[in-house]
């Protein structure tokens, strides 16, 4: 990662404040190989499984959150079509994605409400031919290159039968992408909306014909690589912190070495729960590992701060921490949000304490 890590600690800052390098981002990452970390061989990948890519994701996290956040979402992408039962469009679409000459935007945070109850499906579809033509929209993706872009979405059908997984490309017919959403970081992920009217999608691009049951196998995968934009941005944190920290007599210390603790616990944790295929049952183990890494990373950033003091606040010496803190604001709010994993814990746990033994009903 020398060259990459090079590259995006110059651009680190206006990566996240202008939209002017947004589509240097996937082929620099693509140029370092790391779209194929964590993909097996035989399908043009690097080997190793999903938590070398989780690992590799927070590496560039630690050096910038805009880049890690493109890395997601071709890499979930990526992941939907290893994990699909169309062997064929996978061999279709993974050479480009993988070499980062076709940008994959994940697409399924609506759906990822969908499967906790807490929204419903924003894309409708009637059956067309052996495929469907589709209507609706997405509020807001990332990755979706203005050079072009395949994206994933979950589809409601007309006719009553299970949601739907479908790849879309920006060439087709209808699909309408939006100017950037005018954010406060991240800036350069090109991050949109997208309107989609009768949008032809032919059955050769269904990722999946029943979505209730293929996204609660893929949703270990999805979430996990996001977390590593907390840890990776936690650790660069708490890396400054105690750089700063050594050198003084503040009281920090002992505190930050802690904090690294519990993150690298809760890193190892997620990892293991993301190999061994628990969290794909136990979703609510893995809802509660991305609340406690958000909060790790709000933690880090108080250290950051406090460690470095006034410092922080003056442009000249502030070496990276506001953008870290407005990179860190990104995190309790990216889908599914701190609010809607506490919401949909609180509805597991009602239904536990419903069916629990010498439950009244």
């Amino acid at each position: 990662m020398g060259h990459l890590n090079h590259w995006l600690h110059m651009h680190a800052d206006q990566l996240d404040q202008s939209s002017q390098l947004a589509e240097t981002v996937l082929p620099a990452l693509a140029g370092d190989q790391l779209l194929r970390i964590g993909v097996p061989q035989e399908h043009g990948g690097a080997g190793g499984d999903v938590r070398d890519a989780i690992d590799a994701i927070a590496k560039v996290a630690e050096q910038s959150v805009t880049a890690a956040f493109v890395f997601w979402g071709q890499r979930c992408f990526i992941e939907f079509l290893l994990q699909s039962q169309n062997r064929a469009l996978a061999e279709r679409r993974l050479p480009a994605l993988l070499a980062g000459t076709q940008a994959g935007a994940s697409g399924l945070s609506n759906a990822m409400k969908f499967l906790s109850g807490i929204e419903q499906l924003q894309i409708k579809g009637a059956r067309h031919g052996d495929g469907l033509l589709i209507d609706g929209g997405l509020a807001w993706v990332t990755n979706l290159r203005k050079a072009g872009f395949v994206a994933a979405a979950a589809v409601a059908p007309d006719d009553g039968a299970p949601p739907i997984i479908v790849a879309f490309d920006s060439s087709e017919t209808g699909v309408q992408r939006s100017e950037d959403l005018d954010l406060i970081a991240l800036r350069g992920s090109n991050t949109a909306s997208v309107r989609l009217v009768q949008v032809h999608v032919p059955a050769g691009d269904i990722i999946s014909d029943n979505a209730p049951a293929w996204l609660p196998q893929v949703r270990p995968s999805f979430l996990g690589m996001q977390c590593g934009l907390s840890i990776g941005l936690a650790r660069a944190s708490l890396a400054q912190a105690s750089q700063i920290s050594a050198g003084s007599r503040n009281q920090l210390t002992p505190r930050i070495e802690a904090l690294q603790a519990t993150l690298e616990t809760a890193a190892a944790t997620l990892l293991s729960g993301v190999h061994d295929g628990r969290f794909k049952k136990e979703a609510p183990a893995m809802f509660r590992l991305r609340i406690q890494l958000a909060d790790v990373l709000q933690q880090a950033l108080m250290l950051e701060l406090q460690a470095m003091g006034g410092r922080a606040y003056l442009n000249a010496e502030q070496q990276g921490f506001a953008r870290r803190w407005r990179e860190s604001s990104f995190i309790p709010i990216v889908t599914p949000s701190l609010t809607q994993l506490q919401a949909a814990l609180q509805l597991f746990d009602s239904q536990q304490a419903a069916t629990a033994p010498g439950a009244t009903a």
